[in-house]
């Protein structure tokens, strides 16, 4: 027999919805033939499956433990080699900014995925479950139920800040601040060009699928998939060949800033995509090898409830050390 004590990690869900986190490799008829027959019960009780959960509720499972195994399916194990072949990567190199019980902030470095694309990749969430499991955040029978995550996602070679829910709430939380753009994300990067001043941009974001790039109209053409995009930009310094601005990202779209910068002719230094290959070529000696858009700053809202704490917390995140190289003497540890 096995038995689930519900936490608030799994509370406020329907029954049916955790034992399939938990039975992964199960089908739905199994799991309903089984309650039909009480060998699944909530709180010693016969149920149906669309219970609501509450911390403290007690599922009980009248199976083999052959049968669990079954179909609980593999589950991250420790740093190292996991259960069934399951890796997970060395706790010690995810760069943690922040931490508490409910949310962590890293400081993603280039080459890192923010999630998987593949299912043999490692991305920064294999990173976070390993280093919460050395750190005794989580256990791995409770990453059957729960997965902590990152809420926020950046291009492979795109540095910075990324928000992770460590628990429920901390995972909830967080998406909705996201979502509803009340947190503030500000980039640094370095373009091509001298720019001056402030500006305000907008324009519409049309997807190449083919080719898996954006192209920025002013204009709504009839007959294109085309979102509507806003970025807001402020001048930190320039050389009078380069320029290092302050992005404040109003719309989260993908490629939204590099292909928005480079659509006014000041791509992103370092951007294969959407930059200036010529710049890019000159600029590789000095150690230039990917897109200098760095996610650096977070500012929070006045938020509520629970994580009233975070209430007008600002964060940041050093930015690689091509930025200093570039601008030697630069203070990139709060708002210039």
């Amino acid at each position: 027999m096995k038995e689930i004590t519900v936490t608030k990690n799994e509370a406020g869900q329907r029954a049916d919805k955790l034992l399939a986190k938990y039975l992964k490799e199960a089908p739905k008829s199994f799991f309903y033939k089984m309650m039909r027959k009480k060998n699944i019960v909530l709180n010693g009780k016969k149920m149906q499956g669309n219970e609501i959960l509450q911390v403290g509720d007690e599922l009980k499972l009248f199976l083999s433990d052959e049968t669990v195994e079954k179909f609980q399916g593999s589950v991250p194990g420790e740093a190292g080699q996991g259960k069934r072949g399951e890796t997970l990567p060395d706790p010690k190199k995810l760069p943690v900014l922040y931490e508490d019980e409910d949310i962590l902030l890293l400081n993603k470095p280039v080459g890192m995925l923010s999630q998987k694309a593949q299912p043999q990749d490692i991305s920064a969430v294999e990173y976070l479950l390993a280093h919460l499991l050395e750190n005794g955040s989580i256990t791995r029978e409770q990453l059957r139920s729960f997965r902590p995550s990152v809420c926020n996602r950046l291009d492979r070679n795109t540095t910075g800040i990324l928000i992770a829910g460590k628990s429920l709430a901390g995972l909830q939380t967080m998406s909705e601040l996201l979502r509803d753009r009340s947190v503030h994300k500000y980039y640094c990067c370095i373009v091509k060009g001298k720019m001056e001043g402030t500006q305000h941009l907008k324009g519409y974001l049309v997807k190449d699928h083919a080719t898996n790039q954006v192209r920025v109209s002013k204009e709504l053409t009839k007959n294109e998939e085309a979102q509507p995009i806003e970025t807001k930009y402020r001048v930190i310094t320039s050389d009078g060949n380069l320029t290092l601005l302050e992005v404040l990202l109003l719309t989260g779209r993908s490629h939204q800033i590099r292909a928005h910068l480079s659509s006014i002719g000041h791509p992103i230094l370092g951007d294969p995509k959407y930059g200036d290959q010529g710049l890019n070529t000159r600029y590789k000696s000095l150690g230039v090898k990917h897109q200098l858009l760095h996610a650096w700053r977070l500012e929070f809202p006045d938020v509520k409830g629970e994580f009233s704490y975070l209430s007008g917390k600002i964060f940041t995140a050093p930015p690689p050390g091509i930025f200093l190289k570039l601008f030697p003497g630069q203070d990139f540890s709060s708002k210039t």
